[in-house]
């Protein structure tokens, strides 16, 4: 991983995240988190302040140690205690179902193997539990799209690996879990940036 990677990304990411147009998404999506939460993709935290009484800790788990410093700090803002983790969502340590909610915000994107992380969220999650999730993806307009997949290649490394062609609904189904909710929507920017998946998913 280079100085772009390392010093870089980290800015570019916690600013673009924090935009105002994106906190309504935050704060539903947490603010539905009981129990003992696992955000994977945690980042700077920015979540962190939209848990509510319900959740008892919360465990985050994230690749970027500049991104995990600028969370440490948010972790103040949380009601719950805070545990940071540096690593990836694709191999996790936890025992399985030691979760009541795993929530992801813009997250699924970036994971190199999202399937495996998936089937990872899967395992941790309790009987009853449930992913809390909004996240940014393929779009239905065939032409739309097709931008996407021509873009894609430039922009994962220029943005620290996200893409922009993730079908996240066709990836979750493929990972074992049926939706409780499921919403699509747009928010302003790009055509190929700005297609959103928000809702509850259950290990089927």
């Amino acid at each position: 991983m280079g100085f772009y990677d390392r010093h870089v990304v980290p800015c570019l990411v916690h600013a673009a995240m924090q935009q105002e147009a994106l906190l309504p998404y935050r704060a539903r999506v947490a603010g539905a988190a009981e129990g003992r939460v696992l955000e994977i993709g945690i980042g700077s935290g920015l979540n962190l302040s939209l848990y509510g009484a319900a959740v008892t800790d919360v465990v985050g788990v994230d690749p970027s140690r500049a991104l995990l410093s600028r969370a440490a700090a948010a972790g103040a803002q949380c009601q719950a205690p805070v545990t940071l983790i540096e690593g990836s969502a694709e191999a996790m340590a936890f025992e399985c179902r030691s979760f009541d909610t795993v929530v992801t915000t813009w997250s699924l994107c970036t994971i190199p193997d999202a399937g495996r992380a998936l089937a990872e969220v899967r395992r941790v999650l309790r009987l009853g539990g449930a992913l809390l999730f909004v996240e940014h993806g393929r779009a239905p307009e065939r032409t739309v799209a097709r931008w996407q997949d021509r873009l894609d290649p430039f922009w994962t490394r220029i943005a620290g690996g996200c893409h922009l062609n993730r079908p996240i609904d066709t990836l979750l189904r493929d990972a074992g879990f049926h939706f409780d909710t499921l919403s699509t929507m747009r928010v302003p920017g790009p055509s190929t940036h700005t297609f959103l998946f928000e809702g509850r998913a259950r290990p089927a």
